[in-house]
């Protein structure tokens, strides 16, 4: 009959949880944001979940805990059938422990503290980026690798930092390492400076905030010529992002960092590298793909299980699908509190001295979990 309205499928919605502003870190965020939505589009190409759309219901947390819990809570009462997303650590950890409250499933797709819900294990929450203590351990192997025992950490409050110290001075004093600690709320980059020569430290690894404090100790340690011989490192990843060679330049090459890619894409990798490249008009960063296979996983897992929460939790340990960066499985490993995937792939990498737009594998190695 003329006149008819065709009503279309109601979509299935996924609250996506991003950086987006500061003082969250708005690069991140929006290669994150990149990754998710280029997956639902592709989901919806193909037809979505069952004939119906995925949706991606978006919102900023500008790496505050506050605002992530009060969006999950949000979340929750609209009706998304599961959380996505995330990149800062403490802030994925008030989600998740807010999720796990109410009974809403999250994949967190890219933050790594062990204990995402540190009051108790979780079957509501799974994470797709590797945990800190495997990461972390990878990068003091590096560093003892290239003959570094002497190491400076510059730091600030923070869960996240203070779990990166625990795991690198754990395991650098087990080979007979030492890990010095420098506050940056109370020493100047000149002062940091000098405290470097004085402990004869030959490493300095930022743990800080980007671009602060991180970009001007990088510009005072590379023009004090008696750190001529220091490495500069940063395992959380502050290089990966088109604006830390914006602000440094060549003073932020050869700045070894963590990135969570294998050493070839698959072809379904290449493919979405392709896709991402252009959509963002730039190179993607690990934390891209992490936003891709988020929806790779869900999608899966809604087709395969429905939209009921309780089902979409149940359903962790029996995905097998295949990411941008490889199989992707979850199971219970010791000391972490959420569902994990099993292998993700840890590299440790630079920017390269004569080419800074290159980045070159220095490290890497599978991860047994």
């Amino acid at each position: 009959m003329s006149g008819m309205i065709t009503q279309l499928p109601r979509p299935i919605q996924i609250g996506a949880l991003v950086p987006l502003t500061r003082p969250g870190w708005v690069q991140a965020g929006q290669h994150l944001l990149a990754g998710l939505e280029l997956a639902v589009g592709e989901v919806n190409d193909a037809g979505g979940i069952g004939g119906r759309p995925l949706e991606l219901v978006v919102r900023d947390t500008a790496a505050d805990p506050r605002k992530a819990t009060a969006a999950v809570d949000e979340l929750a009462r609209a009706g998304v059938a599961a959380l996505a997303g995330e990149y800062h650590s403490v802030v994925a950890r008030a989600a998740a422990t807010r999720a796990d409250a109410l009974g809403l499933p999250y994949l967190c797709s890219s933050a790594v503290l062990d204990t995402l819900t540190p009051e108790q294990r979780t079957d509501w929450v799974a994470r797709l980026s590797p945990p800190q203590s495997r990461g972390w351990r990878i990068y003091a192997d590096f560093l003892l690798a290239a003959g570094h025992s002497r190491i400076a950490v510059a730091t600030q409050p923070s869960v996240y930092w203070a779990a990166g110290i625990g795991i690198l001075r754990d395991h650098l004093a087990r080979r007979g390492g030492t890990v010095l600690e420098l506050d940056t709320r109370t020493l100047s980059p000149t002062a940091l400076c000098d405290e470097l020569v004085d402990n004869r430290a030959t490493a300095l690894l930022l743990l800080v905030g980007h671009p602060e404090p991180a970009v001007p100790i990088v510009k005072s340690v590379r023009s004090d010529p008696r750190l001529a011989e220091l490495l500069l490192g940063a395992p959380a990843g502050q290089p990966e992002f088109a604006e830390w060679a914006t602000l440094l330049g060549d003073d932020g090459t050869g700045i070894p960092f963590l990135r969570y890619l294998p050493e070839r894409l698959s072809p379904l990798g290449a493919r979405v590298e392709a896709a991402l490249r252009q959509r963002l008009a730039e190179a993607p960063s690990f934390v891209a793909y992490e936003g891709y296979d988020t929806i790779v996983v869900l999608a899966d897992v809604l087709r395969s299980h429905g939209t009921d929460r309780a089902r979409i939790a149940e359903s962790w340990p029996q995905i097998a699908v295949e990411g941008t960066r490889g199989p992707i499985r979850f199971s219970r490993t010791p000391g972490i509190s959420v569902w994990q995937w099993v292998r993700p792939p840890v590299q440790v990498v630079d920017r390269d001295p004569a080419e800074p737009g290159r980045f070159r594998i220095l490290h890497t190695r599978p991860i047994a979990l």
